[in-house]
């Protein structure tokens, strides 16, 4: 009885799964649809050769760190839009959108000087093994096609962030999805015609993955400034939101003062992900293409916990704004263990296909074995992935920027990294159980977030008493 008791306490009603589903399942199908194009987009590349599918996956790992800063300014800003649409304060939304498109189109300029100046010394970090006047040349004459045409797509993905992201924090996460859903298809379309030649196009090959990429972001960019103007009755935040660019000295120091934390972690913690990899690439070019098809099923079902982490923000953010600060304690608790039981069986599906998807791609045996061996390891992780992701968002949803700063990129510099580094370099540890030492490290990083979220250190309302 005393045991059922327990059990009851991470498991909720009827109502409480509807509500939640309401909200996770246009998250799951956008970002699902996304990922899966994108699945598709990698075998297409990988399928015209290793050279080409390596190169691709550099750059994407280079894009993924200014992905990742534009979602933290985003996020940074979403944690007070949320709970501004719990207290219905219509002006203290526009406010946040307007710093959301501020903060997005200046990190586009400075990925722009990056990129721009430092490309392609970026790109050789990940350049290791044999054969330098051959394959590794080959890569990196690749990487560098795509990287300069995906700077096209810098500022529509920064816009649509704005925009998308406002809308989920507002309750709308069902057009969104469809916005998203608009592009991949664009992107798959046009992936078909320009990567093989079809239609009459020329064969482009990697560059024209990368000009299907862009083609789609301004598609989903049209998508989503349009239709959110023209429901201005629903959006009231929107009218008048580019009459100025005035935002209250005392939000943008709040936002700040719990954003930049957050900003900054994912900054740091993108650029984390990517100095992993260049650890893991020490080991030859074979895992650098192994890691990509690894990366790119692993994605596919990696949004359920991801979604599971979105859903947390949302619900616990607006519950925390309008000031149901037991029913959000009670909430996240069976938001957190839903998550994880639902990527114990999400790992399980993923560890049966990994023999079998490598086989899709025009590669060697090596990489082939490489990437299902890497793909059991993520599959055996992804409960404790699901464990992080959903007490990061719990404290973020607090405005716990801080705490949730050293608790994910601090960990990654302080802990993650060193075990990489030094394991890849001083150590013949073979890649695939460096690897998997390296992502059991989220073991620990789980029993951290748990503890912080039951002491309850992130339940505040971060927008009841400020003046805005």
């Amino acid at each position: 009885m005393v045991l059922n008791m327990k059990i009851r306490k991470y498991i909720g009603d009827k109502a409480f799964y509807k509500m939640v589903l309401a909200v996770v399942i246009p998250i799951i199908i956008q970002n699902g649809i996304t990922n899966f194009v994108g699945m598709l987009d990698n075998i297409m590349v990988g399928r015209v050769g290793t050279e080409q599918m390596s190169g691709v996956a550099i750059t994407n790992q280079l894009m993924f760190v200014f992905n990742i800063c534009i979602f933290g300014s985003v996020s940074g800003a979403g944690i007070f839009t949320a709970q501004f649409f719990g207290c219905d304060n219509q002006k203290g939304i526009r406010d946040t959108f307007r710093f959301k498109m501020i903060s997005g189109i200046i990190i586009c300029g400075l990925g722009f000087l990056i990129f721009g100046f430092f490309g392609e010394d970026l790109i050789r970090l990940y350049l290791h093994g044999e054969g330098v006047d051959g394959s590794l040349a080959e890569t990196l004459r690749y990487a560098k096609q795509y990287l300069w045409i995906m700077l096209l797509g810098l500022i529509p993905f920064a816009v649509v962030q704005t925009y998308a992201g406002t809308l989920r924090e507002c309750g709308e996460t069902v057009f969104p999805m469809k916005a998203g859903v608009t592009a991949v298809l664009v992107n798959l379309l046009f992936n078909y015609i320009l990567i093989y030649g079809k239609f009459g196009a020329p064969r482009l090959g990697v560059e024209g993955a990368a000009i299907a990429t862009v083609i789609s972001r301004f598609a989903e960019l049209l998508v989503v400034v349009i239709w959110t103007h023209r429901h201005t009755d629903r959006f009231p935040f929107m009218i008048g939101a580019y009459r100025s660019l005035h935002i209250p000295g005392s939000l943008v120091g709040n936002i700040f003062k719990t954003g930049m934390p957050l900003l900054l972690n994912e900054t740091l913690w993108s650029a984390g992900m990517a100095v992993m990899m260049q650890c893991y690439s020490i080991r030859g070019i074979d895992v650098v293409a192994g890691m990509n098809i690894s990366t790119t099923v692993s994605n596919v079902f990696n949004v359920v916990f991801i979604s599971m982490g979105n859903a947390v923000a949302i619900i616990i953010g607006q519950l925390l704004g309008a000031g149901k600060m037991e029913e959000a304690k009670d909430s996240d608790r069976k938001l957190i263990f839903f998550s994880v039981a639902s990527c114990v069986g999400v790992g399980l599906l993923l560890a049966t296909i990994a023999p079998f998807f490598p086989m899709l791609y025009n590669t060697t045996d090596q990489v082939r074995r490489l990437a299902t061996s890497f793909i059991c390891v993520a599959a055996l992780c992804m409960p404790l992935y699901a464990c992080t992701n959903s007490t990061y968002f719990t404290l973020r949803s607090g405005g716990k920027t801080i705490i949730t700063f050293f608790f994910d990129s601090g960990f990654a510099w302080v802990i993650s990294i060193p075990v990489a580094y030094f394991l890849s370099r001083y150590t013949g540890v073979p890649i695939v159980g460096l690897y998997l030492i390296c992502q059991s490290l989220e073991l620990i990083k789980s029993i951290i977030g748990l503890v912080l979220v039951k002491k309850g250190v992130w339940i505040q309302n971060i927008v009841e008493t400020g003046n805005f």
